[in-house]
């Protein structure tokens, strides 16, 4: 799918949250093996916690991403949108938490794709520093 397509779309087109839940802006990159995601932390964030985002956010950030590239998939399989679940985090290092005004970049890393479970690695960065990472498996319902 190109790149300048993508961040044209509603995020709301490729996954199933919906405001104040959205924890991802836009895709900035999306193949089968791999995204990439911006969102920025806003003040009217539900995982706010002292003007930064919360581990939980983060998470949500992570799970999120993953989704949107799912999303992504679909689009270019002319199907749906999925619902997913975070089936298991494993190794999760939250480096610190993003303040107010920055904007997250998260990559999604597909280890490997079967059925509907999908593992993956994903880490989430502010300009150049990795502040969080973790394997996440995710299943999709039909």
């Amino acid at each position: 799918m190109e790149t300048e397509n993508l961040q044209e779309l509603a995020i709301t087109t490729l996954i199933p949250q919906r405001e104040p839940f959205v924890m991802v802006d836009k895709v900035l990159t999306c193949d089968e093996a791999d995204a990439v995601t911006q969102f920025e932390v806003r003040e009217d964030n539900i995982f706010l916690d002292d003007m930064k985002l919360a581990p939980a956010g983060i998470i949500e950030n992570m799970a999120q991403a993953c989704a949107a590239r799912m999303g992504c998939i679909n689009r270019m399989r002319g199907e749906g949108v999925k619902i997913g679940f975070i089936g298991d985090i494993r190794n999760c290092c939250i480096e610190r938490q993003p303040r107010c005004g920055e904007t997250i970049t998260t990559h999604v890393h597909i280890v490997e794709d079967v059925f509907n479970m999908t593992l993956a690695e994903v880490t989430t960065h502010v300009n150049d520093e990795t502040i969080a990472s973790a394997r996440v498996k995710i299943a999709l319902v039909d």
